[in-house]
Formats: structure tokens, C-alpha cells, sequence
């Protein structure tokens, strides 16, 4: 194989297209401050500007101005993550199909599971709260979820959300294997309309399981847990801004082999901005 084939574009074009793929958490963050990002390091400027007063007009009588209150959150790209490795000439002349496609997906999956739990592990960032402990943004006490109450604890996030005046249009929900078993047990049981389904192959990939509630559900291995207690979050994808980059990518001939080296350097970052828009149930399997 010559070092010819490692074309950078084609192959970092691989390497996304696969990484996209594969995130789940991806699907309920947003993108809109992405920018121009050239390495670790770099930050992305959020102006952000405060509430508009609404007065009561009496006429003939002057109005009163406000000054708009402004403010920055500053998204960091703190996180830099590589991939490096090596086709041996051998190899690469019996492999068929091509080791270079396999390996990229695997680089690409790999790298998504990385970031899919640095986004989950944002769930301390949320902002909805609730007045008694129904076990929402409250480390103190988890609650039990099994078949017979987890529609419950559903409408509970929906109301909180409400309440939150969190958006309602694109809401998610990401839960783990064992909470989705007990959705499934719990629509056979209360007899629920809303079915879910995929809604496309490329949904499927991604982990969706069905809309309820309000909510675009996704189901995850990556939902943060301490093998007890698991945080899992629900909300809009207004709520985390997410910024990430192939900055470095170089195919070598590698000197001390008969080999072709790839390596490329991922960075990313990502911030709760809205955290009104973002909620954690703790629970435990019931």
C-alpha cells in the first residue's frame, strides 16, 4: 500500500462521517458556536443579553429606556484527543476490503464513545429543579424506576421542563438499557399510543427509540452512573453547546517498519449555556 492512499481529506472525511454516526449524545446538543477552531486551547465567545422589561404606557407621558444587561459564557476547547496507528505493507497488500476503511471506523467509534461521555458527564451543569424530591437535579436521594412508575417519573421531567420554560419542540430524554426495558413493560401495561420506532436507519444508528411524552427518546450505555445511581438527562439541545475539530491529520512512512503510520489530533469542548433547558433524574434501577 503506498502512502499515496492516505490521502488527509479523504480519509478525515471518513473518520467524521463515522464519528457522527456514531454519537448519541450528539443529537441533543447544539452546534451554533462551532466556529473556526485551530487547536486545543481556543474559546468561543457567547454574548448573551438579558431580560426586556415590558412597562405599562400611559399616554402623553414619557417613556422610560433601558439599558440592555450583557454577558459572555466563554465555551474552552479543553479536550484533545489523538489516534495513531500503523497498516504493515503485508497486511495491507492481502486485505480486502481495504484496512484503511475498518480502521478508520473503528478510530471513529472509538473517538465517539469518548466524547458521548464527556457530554453525559455534563449532567451537574442542569438548571431545572423541582420543590420536593422526586430524585430531579438532587444527588441527595435517588429514585427507584420500574415498570409501574416510570411513565410517572416521565410526566414528572415533562412538568419540571414546563415549569423551567424550557423549550418544547426538540426535548430529549437519553436513558439507559434497563429504564428503556421498563418503558417497553410499562406501555404493554398501561396501554401507550405513542409507539416507538425509528424514525430513519440513520435515527436507529444513533440510539432513538420512540417520542413520548414530549420527549425524542434515545437509549445509551454512555448515561453517567456509579453502577448505583444513574444521571440521567432530559431537556433541549439548546441547552449544551458542543465545538469539535480535526485539527492535525498526516499519513508517514513509518522508518523503523515497512509500514504506513495515520495519526490525527481531535479537539473539542463543550459548556452548559442555557441550564434551564437542562435537567438530571437520578435513579436507580427499581
Amino acid at each position: 500500500m503506498a502512502i499515496a492512499n492516505f490521502i488527509p481529506h479523504i480519509w478525515t472525511a471518513k473518520f467524521l462521517t463515522r464519528l457522527r454516526k456514531a454519537l448519541v449524545f450528539a443529537n441533543v446538543v447544539n452546534n451554533d458556536y462551532e466556529g473556526e477552531i485551530s487547536g486545543a486551547g481556543d474559546s468561543v465567545t457567547i454574548a448573551e443579553i438579558g431580560p426586556v422589561t415590558i412597562n405599562d404606557y400611559t399616554r402623553n407621558s414619557d417613556i422610560t429606556w433601558q439599558t440592555l444587561d450583557d454577558a459572555a459564557k466563554v465555551l474552552v476547547i479543553d479536550q484533545a484527543k489523538y489516534y495513531a496507528f500503523d497498516v504493515d505493507d503485508v497486511d495491507a497488500a492481502q486485505a480486502k476490503p481495504s484496512v484503511m476503511d475498518a480502521a478508520m471506523d473503528e478510530a471513529a467509534y472509538s473517538m465517539a464513545d469518548t466524547v458521548d461521555q464527556h457530554i453525559a458527564g455534563l449532567y451537574g451543569g442542569a438548571g431545572i429543579t423541582n420543590s420536593t424530591n422526586l430524585g430531579i437535579n438532587t444527588a441527595a436521594g435517588d429514585v427507584a424506576i420500574s415498570a409501574g412508575n416510570v411513565v410517572t417519573y416521565i410526566s414528572n421531567a415533562a412538568r419540571y421542563a414546563d415549569e423551567s420554560n424550557c423549550p418544547v419542540n426538540d426535548r430529549f430524554l437519553i436513558v439507559p438499557p434497563w429504564f428503556n426495558q421498563d418503558m417497553v413493560q410499562a406501555e404493554i401495561g398501561v396501554g401507550l399510543t405513542d409507539v416507538p420506532k425509528a424514525k430513519s436507519e440513520e435515527g436507529a444508528q444513533r440510539g432513538y427509540i420512540g417520542h413520548f411524552y414530549g420527549f425524542d427518546i434515545y437509549v445509551s450505555n454512555n448515561v453517567s452512573n456509579d453502577g448505583t445511581t444513574w444521571r440521567i438527562m432530559f431537556g433541549h439541545r439548546s441547552a449544551i453547546s458542543f465545538a469539535g475539530q480535526v485539527t492535525k491529520k498526516e499519513a508517514v512512512r513509518r522508518e523503523d517498519r515497512f509500514g504506513d503510520g495515520i495519526k490525527g489530533l481531535y479537539v473539542y469542548g463543550s459548556k452548559v449555556v442555557r441550564p434551564a433547558a437542562l435537567g438530571t433524574l437520578y435513579a436507580a434501577e427499581g
